[in-house]
């Protein structure tokens, strides 16, 4: 058998193909059931990329979390000026 010699002394470390900006490259394991609704629902709207639809429901997510959280902000701060305002009359 013929083997070929290769020549690595010019050869790179890396990415062969970088990542557009703003997006980084990551290894997770995703349940399959959930990996391929993503992919049925792309589908269903015509096509498109699923791991687009991932970022948006993940971004989503992050934002409504947010608003849970100041939610609960605004309410303890009412309450500690109603308080004040108690002590203070």
């Amino acid at each position: 058998m013929k083997t070929k010699e290769y020549d690595f002394t010019n050869a790179k470390r890396g990415a062969i193909v970088k990542s557009p900006k703003g997006k980084t490259l990551v290894s997770i394991r995703l349940d399959n059931d959930i990996l391929e609704g993503f992919r049925e629902q792309v589908h269903s709207a015509g096509g498109g990329d699923y791991e687009s639809l991932i970022n948006e429901v993940l971004r989503r997510h992050l934002r409504e979390q947010g608003r849970g959280l100041e939610k609960t902000l605004r309410k303890i701060i009412r309450e500690e000026l109603s308080s004040m305002a108690k002590r203070a009359a």
